[in-house]
């Protein structure tokens, strides 16, 4: 099975969709979530360093992990025989995404929990864990929750790096904010932090805006940075995300779209840029923001934002909500690594 898979991905870089491997790897990492769902290209493995494989969830009985899409993964994870600098790692959580607060309540249940996060990473060759609670103490997502979750959150990363070995890679994502997470004492055992810098607002207000502007809340990926730094987070353990996708009022408009199905042709609207926010948007009739999304340029302008700011690097949710021309994932490895489409 698995040489079959190989070969399928073999086949996708010999019909133009991969590039070559380096000879040495980039400083900057450029990190793609792939989902288990959509649309299911294979990634060119020369346009990232790491990719996350979306998701795993904590099991019912709160001491284990489930694959969604286990033969996905296997996929995903194939493609180290043609990269083998590539980093990939199972990523457990995402919204809604639930038993987290229960399973990290109890030490038998995190260490239960974190011995079969090594099963799942040796069984599939994996490089480690990225961790993805939608957020401690918080059940806005409707997921169960407790006033103890951020100190059970360190405990938990404590054990999983404990069951993983200093060599394997151990991540999180953290809000926008930089709330729910006591980073400064989680950072001892991690190797970075992917910072959620996008759904910071609805629509009529942008929700991905780099600056502050007339259309943002005080929320921006700027303040998301600066928030994660404030928080302790070290410049070159802080990875930036880029979303994708647009957001929108979803009484006029999309309240979500991937960018390969976003219609700017669409004569009841009106494409427009913010000048201090730095992204483009749409709007109606009166004028009124409806939506907002990310293009070639407004991505071009956040990996600028990163590469000044001497981050780690960037990573976006996700790689299959791209055009087929690769349009927003080319722009990143041009500029934080310098790849050649």
């Amino acid at each position: 099975m698995k040489r079959i898979l190989i070969l399928l991905a073999s086949a996708a870089l010999a019909a133009g969709c991969g590039q070559p491997d380096k000879a040495a790897a980039p400083e900057k990492i450029v990190l793609a979530y792939v989902t288990g769902w959509g649309n299911p290209v294979i990634p060119d493995t020369g346009l990232m360093t790491h990719i996350n494989y979306a998701f795993g969830h904590v099991n019912e009985t709160f001491d284990g992990v489930n694959v969604q899409n286990p033969g996905r993964l296997a996929e995903i994870a194939a493609l180290k025989e043609i990269k083998p600098s590539l980093k990939i790692c199972l990523s457990i959580g995402g919204w809604g995404s639930g038993n987290f607060s229960e399973m990290a309540s109890d030490a038998g249940r995190r260490r239960a929990f974190a011995e079969d996060c090594v099963r799942k990473v040796e069984e599939f060759g994996l490089d480690g864990i990225d961790i993805d609670w939608e957020y401690p103490t918080n059940g806005e997502a409707g997921i169960s929750s407790s006033p103890d979750d951020t100190e059970n959150f360190t405990l938990l990363m404590a054990e999983l790096r404990k069951a993983l070995g200093p060599d394997r890679l151990l991540t999180y994502a953290s809000d926008d904010s930089a709330m729910f997470i006591d980073h400064k004492a989680v950072l001892p055992y991690v190797d970075f932090v992917n910072a959620m810098a996008y759904d910071m607002a609805k629509a009529p207000m942008i929700s991905s805006a780099l600056y502050e502007s007339d259309n943002t809340t005080e929320f921006t990926a700027d303040r998301s940075v600066r928030a994660h730094l404030e928080a302790g987070i070290p410049k070159d353990r802080l990875v930036m995300g880029l979303p994708f996708y647009g957001r929108g009022s979803a009484e006029k408009y999309s309240d979500y779209t991937n960018f390969r199905d976003i219609d700017t042709t669409d004569t009841r609207f009106t494409v427009k840029w913010d000048d201090k926010a730095l992204v483009p948007y749409i709007a109606d009739a009166s004028g009124e923001l409806v939506f907002n999304y990310e293009n070639p340029h407004s991505i071009r302008l956040k990996c600028e934002y990163a590469l000044e700011n001497d981050l780690a690097g960037v990573m976006y949710w996700d790689y299959g909500a791209d055009d087929d021309s690769s349009s927003l994932r080319k722009t990143v490895a041009r500029e934080i690594f310098g790849a050649q489409e």
